[in-house]
Parts: C-alpha cells; sequence; structure tokens
C-alpha cells in the first residue's frame, strides 16, 4: 500500500477516534481516560512492533532518534490530553475540526524545519482547511 492508503486509513481511524473518545469521556475525568487510551494504545504499539520487527531492534536506535521520538511521545501525549478534554467539553463535530488545524501548522512547520515548499496549492489548500474548521466549529 502507498501512502495515500495508509493517509486515508488515518483519517478513519482518526474520525473513529473522536467518536469512541466522546462516548468514553462522558463522566470520566479526561486525564484518566487519556491515560487509559495511552495504555492500550502502548500495548497495542509494542505488540505490533515486536510481530513486524526483530525486538531487538529498539536496542538499535540512536540518540537523536530516541531524543525525537521521545519528543513526540510528549507532544502527542499533550496534544491527547488536550483533545480529551476539549471532547468533554465540546462537541466532536466542532471539536475535530479545529483539531484539523493541526494540519495547517504541519504545512508552516514543514516549511519551517525541514526546508518543504509552501507553494501556492499548499497556501491555498491551507487556507481551506482552516477557513473549514473555524466554520464548522462556529456552526
Amino acid at each position: 500500500m502507498n501512502w495515500l492508503v495508509w493517509s486515508l486509513l488515518s483519517a478513519l481511524f482518526a474520525a473513529l477516534t473522536a467518536i469512541l473518545a466522546k462516548l468514553g469521556v462522558a463522566g470520566v475525568d479526561s486525564n484518566l481516560a487519556t491515560a487509559v487510551r495511552t495504555s492500550v494504545v502502548l500495548v497495542f504499539a509494542w505488540s505490533v512492533a515486536f510481530a513486524t520487527g526483530p525486538a531487538g531492534a529498539v536496542l538499535t536506535l540512536s540518540k537523536r532518534t530516541w531524543l525525537f521520538l521521545a519528543l513526540s511521545g510528549i507532544a502527542t501525549g499533550l496534544s491527547w490530553l488536550c483533545y480529551f478534554r476539549a471532547l468533554q467539553l465540546g462537541e466532536a463535530s466542532k471539536v475535530a475540526p479545529i483539531d484539523k488545524l493541526s494540519v495547517v501548522l504541519v504545512l508552516v512547520f514543514a516549511a519551517a524545519f525541514l526546508g518543504e515548499s509552501l507553494t501556492v496549492k499548499t497556501l491555498v489548500g491551507g487556507t481551506l482547511i482552516a477557513a473549514g474548521a473555524i466554520v464548522l466549529a462556529l456552526k
């Protein structure tokens, strides 16, 4: 499968995540709900990693890789904590579009830190995503 199929599957599972999480945070502390979800993700991710690759591969990761994956994990954790709290306080149909403003931020960060191009296409697409998120959140 190519990147587009994986991206579409990611979008599908992210949509399911929003709905299932909204149902799961009802009447529960959002931080506790995030901890439960994260524990499931932890077990699931390690199971997939061990099932698809050699267990010792983790020992071959460079310090740079560990640093950036750890920082990414912290960012993910903070994102999830904020997302679950937002879902607890607001409607999923309003929270999810605002969360997708991350796409616009990725375009900016990718240009600034990874040297990726900000083309007319990415600027128009990013603007449309931002406008759509705002329109959906205001409904």
